[in-house]
């Protein structure tokens, strides 16, 4: 039990006391079970690491040409479009656990796809199988701590978090890249397949305690396709009323249209212009992991203490300024510094773009809105990877690159003036938040 204690000095200042007049005793930023979710998706995101940036020069080693490696990005992003919506609405009516760790089961077998494609061309199966895992876990997992962390300190849980997901990118391409060059990519595969089913086990056992001591009785135990319809409406009325949310999904899609140009393409830029074998470019990736952990915190802090807004716009600056260095480099340190740069930039932004997320959803849209999110506005940017692949081969290399950076330099400008909690955001979320209140109030049984 606790009581209110008065400040002697002040005479104002409250703290809130125990009865033997000890202080209330701090509550970790990191909940135990948050702390048990953080190491299955580090688990997890390590195996993906391991082969994900390798992805391009894997369907090369298949037969694959440049062309084909852009069409097969766009067509892979045809699956999420959907896809990331529904997996955030399953979210919301089941659980958080329960749908990570369904999605779990499903990309274990993406990686037994993935390692027994004879040809490029099988490929797709594999990333087909992961898209429904990255749609059942990615909203999911902003949403889930969200619902684990006070508002007043969540972006720097979110950082706190990025911070030892970082552990993800420092750890997983270097040793893939190790692996490729010393045993080839179908060893790294089958090593990366065992470390992401260890995950799975864990995650399933979570979802199934969870249930045990009905941690999620909250949810619905079946899904209502009404509900979904409910929930988009929700969402759209958000998305049309032309604040934060409106130019979240904005800078969002501009940003994932930007880097669809030319992030698929890089791993084989580096190799074929800047001439670096799998581990060098492995290592360029824990490099970026290293500056996305020294500074994923410092930004969440930042963040909560001055504002999402300026530490999204700082993170677009250094992306920027990172792909101008990039285009100029020569060296394999410049290099270095680009990607240490484009890391320190994608601290800046995560966990401030997941708190003002967090904050422009009603908790029981949470799901849906981190899956529409991620989704990236995916329709618009679906040619981005072909196209990109048509720059890179008719005009330059670099010119799929210089897109990404200006648009990084002109997404600064709603990041500064637009992203804002206004009074008008506020009673589009309460009314976003009784629509769905009503709905579930109409549905109850014996209505």
């Amino acid at each position: 039990m606790y009581k209110l204690h008065q400040n002697s000095v002040t005479g104002c200042k409250i703290k809130l006391m125990t009865l033997d007049g000890q202080p209330e005793p701090k509550r970790p930023l990191l909940s135990p079970v948050m702390r048990l979710f953080l190491v299955t998706m580090i688990l997890a995101n390590v195996a993906g690491a391991m082969y994900g940036g390798f992805l391009p020069l894997y369907l090369k080693s298949l037969g694959a040409d440049i062309a084909q490696i852009g069409v097969f990005f766009t067509i892979t992003q045809i699956i999420p479009l959907a896809l990331q919506i529904l997996g955030g609405w399953i979210s919301d009516s089941l659980g958080r656990l329960k749908s990570i760790a369904a999605g779990s089961v499903s990309g274990v077998v993406s990686y037994i796809a993935l390692i027994l494609a004879p040809t490029w061309a099988w490929v797709f199966l594999g990333e087909g199988l992961g898209a429904i895992t990255r749609s059942l876990v990615g909203p999911s997992f902003g949403a889930f701590i969200a619902e684990e962390s006070k508002e007043e300190s969540r972006a720097k849980v979110y950082g706190l978090v990025d911070t030892f997901y970082t552990i993800v990118a420092i750890v997983g391409p270097p040793f893939g890249g190790f692996l490729v060059d010393r045993y080839g990519f179908k060893v790294m595969l089958m090593v990366a397949a065992s470390i992401y089913t260890a995950a799975t086990v864990m995650r399933v056992r979570m979802a199934s305690r969870a249930r045990h001591h009905g941690q999620e009785d909250g949810k619905k135990a079946r899904l209502e396709l009404g509900a979904l319809k409910v929930n988009l409406s929700a969402i759209f009325g958000l998305l049309v009323a032309g604040g934060v949310m409106t130019w979240i999904i904005i800078t969002d899609g501009v940003r994932d249209i930007s880097f669809s140009l030319s992030g698929n393409l890089i791993p084989v830029y580096l190799e074929d212009i800047a001439k670096l074998n799998a581990q060098k470019i492995g290592w360029l990736s824990s490099i970026m992991g290293i500056a996305m952990m020294v500074t994923s915190f410092p930004a969440g802090h930042l963040a909560d203490k001055r504002g999402e807004r300026l530490a999204i716009a700082l993170g677009f600056a250094l992306q920027s300024v990172a792909f101008f260095i990039f285009i100029k480099a020569e060296t394999f340190i410049t290099y270095a510094v680009s990607y240490f740069l484009i890391g320190v930039g994608s601290s800046l932004m995560s966990p401030a773009y997941q708190s003002l997320l967090s904050k422009v959803l009603p908790q029981k849209l949470r799901g849906t809105g981190f899956g529409l999110v991620h989704s990236g506005l995916g329709l618009f940017s679906l040619p981005a990877p072909a196209i990109g692949a048509k720059l890179y081969e008719n005009i330059s290399p670099t010119t799929p690159l210089w897109i990404t950076a200006i648009a990084s330099v002109l997404s600064i400008i709603p990041a500064i003036f637009k992203f804002k909690l206004t009074d008008k955001d506020r009673q589009q979320i309460d009314k976003a938040e009784a629509k769905i209140l009503d709905a579930e109030e109409k549905n109850k049984p014996g209505q």
